[in-house]
């Protein structure tokens, strides 16, 4: 039997949790270095797989199949195309860098009892009972198992199982580990925090309730649960959904993964989850878990009820264009830094699903390449925006002014996050949109055309947060801020390097993914629109 590849780099985290949170408390500073460790070997595994992986040849690589329930059905299997490897690989990428940013994020405080009376940490002093920062660590580590697991299961009902899995510990990063920078009393944040929390639970456990019903209903109309077999049943003609079930169970599907996106008007959760997070949980909600959401459309709306994908179409465009002028508007109009960038987020994910659904192959390997690009692009912009926070304690907007001056690094990496957010030429993020928009107009012309307002939109959002808070006279609050720090550098470099690289050379990410998206496209039976163009006289 050859080595469980996909198995073990989704299995390396999870244990990574388990260890990382049974670090004694005292060894706090061990912790931090264990989980990063164990970050970067799942980062190894990844691009052994990425390695491995052939785009031009079978759909699913590096299978794996073995019996889970049988009384039930559920198998054990696994297996990636070119989609679920670049996710995987966006994951096993932005770990580290979360971990590295966030590490004093789940310091005790001051005020708290594992501090000694002269302010340090006194970790000589046992034993603890609570160990917060070994439990934030151990949270991350289990939240990339989870997602890695997502993008790589075949089989619906053991996706659905880490689908809904990953609320646990994103539930207890949001409530427990919240954003020290809130404005108000200690308590006012903590009901803050609590209320994030228990709206994103609530948001998500609802979208996930509807698709398990949805997933009994396939295994009751396929009798299977696996990708591959009903994709065969389909093929020889064993296998014929009645329109309105197919239909129903879709919708079933569809919910929840626009729930995840998050899809207006299921978004209301997204802005409170990040604005109350630390700038690190911020980035792993929406480059990381929301990335799963918009992966399981392609992978299983399109793959598995093509009918009733096209059947929806229209109406899922609305919504699509809905999210991004909607969370463009909102974006504008906020006074906090990070809300801004959540709605800003909102706006971008509505790209994506009208990438996938525009059901060209322009369209969606733009949307595959908007859901990397925005993960590191977002990524780049909220850590710095962390670091900003940080130094000043506040969110608002207005209490920033002439931070350019005294801290040019920082502020110069500000402004590439920013300027990949509104996807300038050059930068990953306008590649992705550009196919987005091209695959858009190929099929629905209106739709792209009232798409291109979210373009300038993103400008007016970006440049004005860049200006009110970087240019114009130092406020006397900010006149002593220090610059980018050693650690917080390693961990913003690379993501701009990478957003110049993609941006300019973006082939190796547009060869791995196309043979996988020319798949999705048979699934739904459709070829692209051949251009209009005037016969030669």
């Amino acid at each position: 039997m050859s080595f469980p590849l996909l198995t073990a780099t989704a299995v390396l985290p999870a244990v990574g949790a388990i260890v990382t949170a049974a670090v004694p408390a005292a060894r706090r500073t061990a912790a931090k270095w264990l989980a990063l460790l164990v970050s970067l070997a799942t980062l190894a595994l990844a691009v052994t797989v990425l390695v491995r992986f052939d785009p031009d040849g079978d759909r699913y690589q590096l299978t794996e199949s073995r019996s889970w329930i049988a009384e039930f059905g559920v198998r054990y299997e696994l297996g990636v195309d070119g989609i679920g490897v670049a996710l995987i690989a966006l994951t096993a990428l932005l770990i580290p860098f979360i971990i590295l940013a966030g590490w004093h994020d789940a310091d005790p405080s001051p005020s708290s009892p594992l501090r000694s009376s002269k302010g340090g940490a006194d970790e000589t002093k046992a034993p603890y009972k609570w160990r917060p920062t070994q439990g934030f660590f151990a949270l991350i580590l289990a939240v990339e198992a989870m997602v890695i697991i997502s993008f790589e299961a075949t089989d619906v009902f053991l996706f659905y199982v880490f689908f809904e899995a990953m609320l646990i510990p994103m539930y207890f990063l949001i409530g427990g580990f919240g954003d020290r920078a809130h404005a108000g009393s200690d308590e006012n944040a903590s009901a803050q925090r609590s209320y994030a929390a228990v709206k994103f639970l609530l948001y998500n456990l609802v979208g996930g309730l509807i698709m398990l019903a949805a997933v009994i209903g396939l295994y009751v109309v396929a009798g299977s649960f696996s990708l591959q077999e009903i994709a065969e049943a389909r093929a020889n003609g064993s296998l014929d959904m009645a329109t309105n079930t197919e239909r129903l169970l879709f919708l079933g599907f569809f919910f929840a993964f626009a729930v995840k996106a998050p899809l207006w008007p299921l978004h209301t959760w997204l802005p409170n989850a990040m604005g109350e997070s630390t700038a690190p949980v911020a980035v792993l909600i929406t480059a990381v878990v929301d990335k799963v959401g918009t992966f399981a459309m392609l992978r299983f709306c399109l793959g598995l009820f093509p009918e009733a994908s096209e059947w929806a179409t229209p109406v899922i465009l609305v919504l699509a264009l809905v999210s991004i002028i909607y969370g463009a508007l909102l974006a504008v109009g906020q006074r906090d830094i990070k809300r801004l960038i959540a709605y800003a987020s909102i706006s971008h994910f509505g790209f994506i699903v009208l990438g996938i659904f525009a059901m060209t192959s322009q369209g969606q390997s733009g949307a595959t390449l908007y859901m990397v690009n925005h993960g590191i692009s977002t990524a780049a912009l909220m850590l710095v925006a962390g670091f900003l926070i940080s130094r000043r304690g506040s969110r608002l907007i207005a209490d920033y002014g002439g931070v350019q001056k005294v801290a040019p690094v920082l502020a110069g990496t500000f402004l590439v996050g920013g300027l990949a957010t509104l996807s300038l030429p050059g930068l990953a993020p306008f590649v992705s949109e550009f196919l987005v928009l091209v695959g858009a107009f190929a099929r629905y012309p209106v739709v792209g055309i009232i798409a291109t307002v979210g373009i300038v939109l993103a400008a007016l959002y970006t440049l004005v947060l860049y200006q009110r808070t970087m240019t114009g006279p130092v406020k006397p609050e900010v006149s002593a801020m220090p610059d980018l720090r050693v650690r917080e550098l390693v961990v913003i470099a690379p993501l701009i390097a990478l957003l110049i690289g993609l941006g300019v050379y973006p082939k190796p990410l547009t060869d791995l993914v196309n043979p996988a998206v020319e798949h999705t496209m048979s699934d739904v039976q459709k070829k692209d629109p051949k251009p209009e163009v005037e016969a030669a006289k």
